[in-house]
This record gives C-alpha cells, sequence and structure tokens, in this order.
C-alpha cells in the first residue's frame, strides 16, 4: 500500500499524526488477538469436551436401544432456549443460559419404570448436543475476529508503520535538501555580489 504524501510541512505534519495514532494502537491491538487466540484455544478444548460427552450419552442412549421402541417421543421437546450475549475482547458472542424443556406427563403406573431415565437421558442429551452448537457458533465467531485483528496487526505492523516511517524520512530528506540548496544558492549569489563590489571598487 502505498502512502499518498506531498513534500510539503503540512503532510509531513499529517503523516507524523497518522504514524503516532498507529504505533500508540499497535499494542491495544496485539492485545486483543491474543486475547481472543486464547479464547479460541479455550472454546476449543470445550468443544472437545462437550463431543466427547455427546459421545459418551449417545453411548448410553444405544445401551438402551431395544427398549426406545417402546419409548414415547413426544413427551420430551425442547420449549425454549434462553440466550444471552457475552462481549469477549470487543467481539459480541451468543451465551446459553437455560433451556426449557417440556415434559407432557404420563401415568407412573401405566409407563415403564425406565420411562423418568428415559426423560432424563434424553433431556441430557439435548442439552449437550444444543451446547455444543453454541459452542461451534461461538468458535466461529471468535475465530473470525481473531482473523481480522491478526490481518490488522499484520497491516499495521509491516505495512503502514514501515511506509509512513518511509515517507517521513523521504519528506524530511526532500526538504533538508531543499534547505542546503536554498543556503548554497544564497552563499553563491552572495560571493557573486561580493565579487562585483570588489570590481566596481
Amino acid at each position: 500500500m502505498a502512502i499518498k504524501f506531498q513534500y510539503n510541512k503540512t503532510s509531513l505534519q499529517q503523516l507524523e499524526k497518522q504514524l503516532k495514532i498507529r504505533v500508540r494502537t499497535l499494542p491495544i491491538i496485539k492485545n486483543k488477538e491474543s486475547a481472543l487466540r486464547m479464547e479460541v484455544k479455550r472454546c476449543k478444548s470445550e468443544a472437545v469436551l462437550l463431543e466427547e460427552r455427546l459421545e459418551k450419552q449417545i453411548l448410553a442412549y444405544e445401551a438402551m436401544f431395544a427398549l426406545w421402541n417402546e419409548f414415547d417421543a413426544s413427551l420430551i421437546r425442547v420449549n425454549d432456549v434462553h440466550l444471552g450475549i457475552k462481549k469477549i475482547a470487543g467481539v459480541r458472542v451468543p451465551l446459553l443460559e437455560n433451556v426449557d424443556f417440556d415434559i407432557r406427563p404420563y401415568s407412573l403406573f401405566n409407563a415403564p419404570k425406565w420411562y423418568a431415565d428415559g426423560i432424563h437421558l434424553l433431556k441430557g442429551l439435548a442439552q449437550t448436543a444444543i451446547e455444543r452448537e453454541f459452542i461451534l457458533a461461538k468458535l466461529n465467531l471468535l475465530e473470525h475476529a481473531r482473523k481480522k485483528t491478526t490481518q490488522k496487526v499484520n497491516l499495521f505492523e509491516k505495512v503502514q508503520i514501515p511506509g509512513y516511517q518511509d515517507a517521513l524520512r523521504k519528506i524530511k530528506r526532500f526538504m533538508e535538501d531543499e534547505e542546503n540548496l536554498s543556503k548554497s544558492s544564497q552563499k553563491i549569489l552572495k560571493s557573486q555580489q561580493e565579487k562585483r563590489k570588489e570590481a566596481e571598487l
């Protein structure tokens, strides 16, 4: 990215101001990136744990597979999922607060004894599956924000700050050269005037 500038003091001041802003902002963005990186890592490990828990619950479900043919699946359903929003390093992510289940009444005398355990098992399975989906959504949002922040850090560190420094160097050299030329031309002019005065005398 080529930085546009002019060889004058106004441009020099504007570039210095822009450089200061970027140099001051860079540590903040780096901190945000490292916070997001740690949160992504934590989220990934949490997703792995939820995946393992879901696998265990599915195995428990499959252990009772023969009995599930008798089970009335309409007894339990997810009624509502309560969401919250949490800010992590400036990124808004969904937060699972609670899952409401709607459990239809059933006869404790006519239904098999294991129905209560079955409902509890399905409730746990659904809760874990919903938690896993939220963690994956959170992970995607955080990963996207981390990538964007890393791009910004790289842009500042590798492109903009060196670009502004280079532009400032060029302007300063140009102004110094201009000043030196002006001084030397004044000296030449002065020496020529002195020679004329001497020639007139």
